[in-house]
């Protein structure tokens, strides 16, 4: 499933996208935004494989949008100024969809999409923003120890900092790598931080880090691994 978003300053230009999205199967539209910047605050906490973008709107172009999105993030342009085309292909946008356009001209941009994706090799996250009381903030996954649930919050401890977000522990458990282990139904560890490992405790980058009875033959699977 391509996980998707729509920037355009143009209410029924959504409208439209919202209805061919729904007819593609292997696309999920997760949001749509008429404010740009509201688009890319979006995406700092909740990034997509694939953006539809209008070109010509009032705060910042999509061109300069575009530039700003990380690299893997596949951006169909979608406008109705043909003359924008060969700058958009020059930004290596993946498609240029010309308004009005059709769903059979709509699908084949996503067919597209799913055809790259599935061209690049299986890679995991590096780092996610988790919302805190102070706004997002950045967690590289190579900087995280180990994540202590606490009630419906989640403590991520990393090398210099703490960060308190309100998260259980199992929907951090789906933002995380796989080098990440379940070690208590409080605790995830980083393995590859591990130092050494006892029977009821891990060592991790000098903390510790409890390990109870029901998660011991899983911690030891995949600390061996």
């Amino acid at each position: 499933m391509i996980k998707a978003i729509a920037i355009d300053d143009e209410s029924l230009a959504l409208e439209v996208i919202k209805s061919h999205a729904s007819r593609v199967p292997f696309l999920e539209l997760q949001a749509t935004f008429t404010d740009a910047i509201q688009g890319l605050e979006y995406l700092k906490s909740d990034p997509v494989q694939l953006v539809f973008l209008d070109i010509n709107m009032p705060d910042i172009s999509g061109m300069d949008l575009a530039a700003l999105l990380p690299k893997e993030t596949l951006v169909v342009f979608t406008t109705a100024y043909s003359d924008y085309a060969v700058k958009g292909f020059e930004l290596n946008a993946l498609d240029y969809l010309l308004k009005p356009f059709n769903l059979s001209r709509f699908l084949k941009a996503c067919q597209k999409a799913q055809e790259w994706i599935d061209l690049q090799p299986e890679s995991e996250p590096a780092y996610h923003f988790v919302k805190t009381s102070d706004g997002q903030i950045r967690v590289d996954f190579s900087e995280l120890v180990y994540c202590e649930a606490t009630g419906n919050y989640v403590t991520f401890q990393l090398e210099t900092q703490k960060i308190l977000s309100r998260l259980t522990l199992a929907e951090t458990e789906r933002l995380l790598p796989s080098y990440f282990i379940r070690t208590h139904r409080s605790f995830l560890a980083n393995k590859n931080k591990v130092s050494r490992a006892e029977r009821h405790q891990l060592h991790v980058f000098g903390f510790k880090v409890p390990v109870s009875a029901s998660y011991l033959d899983q911690v030891t699977e995949k600390l061996k691994a």
